[in-house]
């Protein structure tokens, strides 16, 4: 009887032992169930150069959710083109050609400008575009009643780190003015464009070119080169209307070292600058950065 009892007492502990060491098994080789698991893709994420700094303690992190809007919220504004700083090694002389100061510059250089705008967004956006293209810089001639109703076009010239000039609030003739007047005609477009860009301009050219010695004072006064053209397009005259290959063959015709070539923002201009840009550098001219040029001419 004794035996009997002993050998049911030993199967039942080997039948015990089995099935332990079968759930013993089972639980090393299975996860539990809605427990997850490590990703490749969540491994990398703590290798996120964006993930660089810790949250401070006692902050509770953001869910995805609110991270992302933090994110949005937190985006950069668009910043204004920093100031550059160009050595000047360019002066103008009495004839408004761009000349070089010492022998180390080149002297067959144009200067590039635009008066009449800012106008159109379309067609900024395209000369610039096709400035882009040269590696060319451009002054852009405002008139202070064009800035007033577009602001965001002095704006989109600046950004794209062109230079804006003045041109006189209205485009009138600043010699049938009084000297208070025309004073004022200048003044009123450097304060505009001050509170536009941040910058007041640093070269001015009178409508029609047309000006006296008290101008000149006016604008030296307020820091800036006075300056009428050497080149003239004629891209403005009726002749050349809607004639893009006028308006090159116009500028050749002038050509000479240090032309200061006068344009406006029309649209055959826009098509025209492309091509006369490529046949001045075959010609190898090269296109004089205007911060380059001091501010008092000899």
């Amino acid at each position: 009887m004794f035996r009997h009892t002993a050998a049911l007492i030993m199967a039942a502990s080997l039948l015990l032992s089995a099935c332990g060491a079968a759930e013993e098994k089972t639980s090393e080789n299975s996860a539990p169930m809605n427990e997850p698991t490590t990703t490749t893709q969540e491994e990398q994420s703590h290798f996120n150069p964006a993930e660089t700094e810790e949250p401070e303690t006692g902050v509770t992190e953001p869910s995805m959710g609110e991270t992302a809007a933090t994110e949005k919220e937190s985006e950069p504004t668009k910043q204004l083109s920093p100031e550059v700083n160009v050595g000047k090694t360019y002066h103008m002389n009495e004839n408004y050609y761009i000349k070089p100061n010492d022998d180390k510059s080149p002297s067959k250089v144009v200067l590039l400008t635009f008066d009449d705008g800012p106008k159109e967004e379309e067609m900024i956006s395209s000369l610039i575009d096709t400035l882009d293209k040269h590696n060319a810089k451009a002054i852009f001639f405002v008139n202070g009643y064009r800035v007033k109703s577009h602001p965001e076009l002095l704006k989109l010239i600046h950004e794209r780190d062109q230079i804006v000039g003045n041109h006189a609030w209205d485009h009138e003739d600043l010699k049938k003015m009084s000297n208070a007047e025309a004073a004022k005609q200048v003044t009123d477009v450097q304060k505009i464009v001050k509170d536009t860009i941040g910058e007041e301009p640093q070269f001015f050219r009178p409508p029609f070119g047309s000006g006296n010695d008290t101008l000149k004072a006016t604008v030296k006064k307020n820091g800036m080169l006075y300056m009428t053209w050497s080149n003239g397009s004629l891209d403005w005259d009726k002749s050349t209307k809607n004639k893009p290959e006028k308006v090159i063959q116009n500028v050749l015709d002038q050509l000479n070292p240090g032309s200061n070539i006068l344009m406006h923002e029309l649209p055959w201009t826009v098509e025209a600058l492309d091509e006369l840009l490529t046949k001045l550098e075959k010609k190898g001219y090269s296109f004089v950065d205007p911060r380059a040029i001091e501010l008092e001419a000899r």
